[in-house]
């Protein structure tokens, strides 16, 4: 991906067939350092492992993806969330922008998708 250490990213998703399509896409490039599949263990994990970027979920249980998102780039603004869902809403994107999102990502083109995203919410990343 880059020179220097791959970013290290935390996955948030309920589904755990899906969580583990991204950490197979992601092993090359990058060191996943967790997975969680509710909101409230994302900001738990979030605040112990500071990652450089999280992949969550939109439709997280417990606390949901836009708020998660909003809370960890308020206490965090170093960590970049790339927001995923399977809705393709313009008012959805427009307030994952808001609520602090580098990226929106529909799960329908994680596989293509996702890695660029990273590369480009990264690429200010000290080495």
């Amino acid at each position: 991906m880059s020179i220097g250490r791959p970013p290290r990213v935390l996955l948030a998703d309920d589904f755990p067939e899906l969580l583990t399509v991204i950490q197979q896409l992601l092993a090359v490039d990058c060191e996943v350092v967790g997975s969680v599949a509710d909101g409230a263990a994302l900001l738990e994990a979030a605040e112990r492992l500071q990652p450089d970027l999280i992949v969550l979920d939109l439709n997280m249980p417990t606390v949901g993806g836009l708020e998660a998102c909003r809370r960890i780039t308020k206490a965090n603004p170093r960590i970049k969330v790339i927001l995923v869902t399977a809705q393709r809403d313009p008012v959805i994107m427009d307030a994952a922008v808001a609520a602090g999102a580098a990226a929106f990502i529909e799960k329908q083109a994680i596989l293509e998708d996702l890695l660029p995203a990273i590369k480009s919410a990264c690429a200010d990343r000290p080495a």
